[in-house]
């Protein structure tokens, strides 16, 4: 789960999860406004809803908020996307470096429970599922460096880059290779190299990168 909770309690919890889901999905893509007008004619409602709710997103990391010309779904240039995954690609492969080999059993199963979830979205082309349990895999993956300070950062960049990794989603070529992917990471902690560990890890985040500035011209 990313930060915008699974549970939804509230008018504005409901609206931010449903926006979250769009930008997820493609039907709004990186640099669209939401304009509260549309919003409430979409949702209904209190203005101070749609504002709580795009509060909600912009601290999740995938809108921004300009002064006098409202909220917009996060985009980033050519350099911004370069810069943004230097920074999660040091986090990762440091996590990477830093975790005990082999982990416990019971890590290995709890990713291998989580993977076939996984699976099972990717067939069934449940996006949703698809996105919330790549989430959680790299959560309990990245959490088994038992560094907080490491992990919390590495949580905050991949909400950071949401609107970036999101396009993923719709490429079955890209679920392959992501699965492939979650498959020699599970390999890899049972064994002893870290090194080859943290390469994978690195390699793993390029194709979204990549495929972004391909959207960019770039």
């Amino acid at each position: 789960m990313n930060k915008i909770e699974k549970q939804q309690n509230t008018p504005e919890e409901q609206v931010a999860r449903e926006l979250e889901e769009d930008i997820i999905f493609g039907r709004l893509q990186p640099g669209t406004r939401l304009r509260e007008d549309a919003l409430l004619e979409r949702f209904g409602g209190t203005r101070h809803f749609i504002r709580q709710a795009l509060t909600r997103l912009e601290r999740a990391g995938i809108v921004t908020h300009e002064r006098n010309r409202g909220a917009k779904v996060r985009s980033f240039s050519s350099a911004e996307v370069r810069q943004v995954y230097d920074v999660r690609e040091l986090l990762q492969r440091q996590a990477a470096l830093n975790i005990p080999l082999p982990v416990p059993p019971k890590i290995v199963s709890r990713l291998q429970e989580i993977n076939q979830e996984y699976r099972e979205c990717i067939a069934t082309d449940n996006r949703r599922g698809i996105h919330e349990h790549n989430d959680i895999f790299h959560k309990v993956f990245y959490a088994a460096c038992d560094n907080p300070y490491l992990t919390d950062l590495i949580r905050d960049y991949m909400d950071i880059t949401l609107a970036i990794r999101a396009k993923n989603l719709a490429d079955p070529g890209l679920l392959q290779v992501s699965i492939a992917h979650h498959d020699l990471m599970i390999k890899y902690l049972q064994g002893s190299d870290n090194w080859v560990l943290a390469e994978l890890c690195v390699e793993h985040v390029r194709p979204s990168k990549e495929q972004y500035l391909e959207m960019l011209g770039d």
